[in-house]
């Protein structure tokens, strides 16, 4: 144990001693945040919203049939109470509600208005925005054409509701995107480039005759990281709740389980970089090129994950940063908890688990 710690000693010396080291791990989480957290726009299409009909008349069947014929929606239909509602938006499968009131159709002919609730999921703010303007158009569109040719012209009015953030705050989608795009970064690169550093000054075949076990190297390689990437997570957060105004609705003890928990993913992903590859400048490229882009394409904070086609959909599934993305947004937006979370934590153990298994097994095999 006391050589353990001496070697966790010794790489925390190593990395605070390097400027460069010190201004990617902390230099580059607070670019990031400040920066893309009012930056970005996405295009929805495709988006699955959930209309309750309870009129079941006329004028609601042909909205909701105009609505089916555009592109930008796919359409699910239930009788739902409001609460029934709330519990759906939770779970993440919808991006947004139409809700028809009963008797829409006699409110709209014989009072020459009616109303239309839209009810949408804005910790996704500019998906939300998106979707409330292209309902609000296809409404709109249906009302020049019933109007034709008459004297009264009906009116119907989008009653609009955001939930999760109804000040429309940037933030509140870019904040956890970043912090996953972060971590990945700094976890992966970092630690895959201080263990093939190792080999290439010659000093891993000394550490690996030593009488220190080979696996307690690459531990000790790793677990710095491990704390320099939590203190990562503490200043996102505190820039989040301070400079940004986005408090954190949940757990923050969860928050913080769960980001470890992602942290040790990226790290056993680094450490696999880094058995497979024997210089820096190529663990660098794989752990720069390989991870910044699936991150930035395939967690969903950028561009939407179901507006891309099946496949790439699928492929994103294998990507950690999805899973961590839509859990940070859970926790920090919709205040959710682990009963609600327990299939993307499953999700992240997992690959954690086999990371570290091919890991520690491919290292092995090095050995010999």
């Amino acid at each position: 144990m006391k050589q353990f710690i001496a070697f966790v000693r010794k790489e925390f010396y190593h990395v605070l001693r390097d400027k460069r080291t010190l201004l990617i791990l902390f230099g580059m989480p607070i670019a990031q945040i400040l920066v893309f957290g009012f930056a970005l726009t996405n295009e929805v299409k495709d988006s699955e919203i959930l209309v309750v009909d309870y009129a079941k008349d006329n004028a609601s069947q042909e909205i909701i049939t105009k609505i089916a014929a555009s592109r930008y929606f796919k359409i699910r239909k239930a009788a739902l109470t409001h609460t029934e509602i709330l519990s759906t938006f939770q779970k993440g499968k919808i991006k947004a509600v139409v809700v028809f009131p009963a008797n829409f159709n006699d409110e709209l002919r014989h009072n020459n208005k009616a109303q239309v609730q839209i009810i949408t999921d804005a910790s996704d703010i500019n998906t939300a925005n998106m979707i409330t303007n292209y309902l609000s158009a296809i409404l709109l569109d249906y009302q020049n054409q019933i109007n034709v040719n008459i004297e009264m012209p009906y009116q119907i009015i989008a009653e609009t509701r955001m939930l999760y953030n109804p000040q429309l705050k940037g933030a509140h989608g870019f904040v956890p995107g970043v912090m996953a795009l972060v971590l990945m970064l700094v976890s992966v690169m970092m630690t895959a480039i201080s263990i093939v550093r190792e080999k290439e000054t010659g000093t891993m075949e000394i550490l690996l005759v030593s009488p220190f076990k080979p696996v307690l190297v690459i531990f000790a390689k790793a677990l710095p990281y491990l704390f320099l990437s939590l203190i990562n997570v503490s200043a996102i957060i505190f820039l989040s709740v301070f400079a940004l105004e986005l408090p954190v609705k949940g757990s923050l003890l969860l928050l913080f389980a769960e980001s470890t928990l992602f942290i040790i993913t990226c790290l056993a992903l680094g450490i696999f970089i880094s058995i497979k590859t024997d210089s820096q400048q190529i663990a660098m490229l794989i752990s720069l090129m390989g991870m910044l882009l699936p991150t930035m394409i395939f967690s969903g904070f950028l561009f939407p994950i179901e507006n891309m086609p099946y496949p790439l959909q699928v492929i994103s599934n294998i990507v950690p940063s999805k899973w961590f993305y839509i859990i940070v947004k859970s926790i920090m937006i919709k205040g959710l908890g682990i009963q609600s979370l327990w299939k993307e934590t499953s999700i992240l153990l997992g690959m954690t688990l086999f990371l570290l298994t091919i890991s520690l097994k491919s290292f092995k095999i090095r050995l010999q």
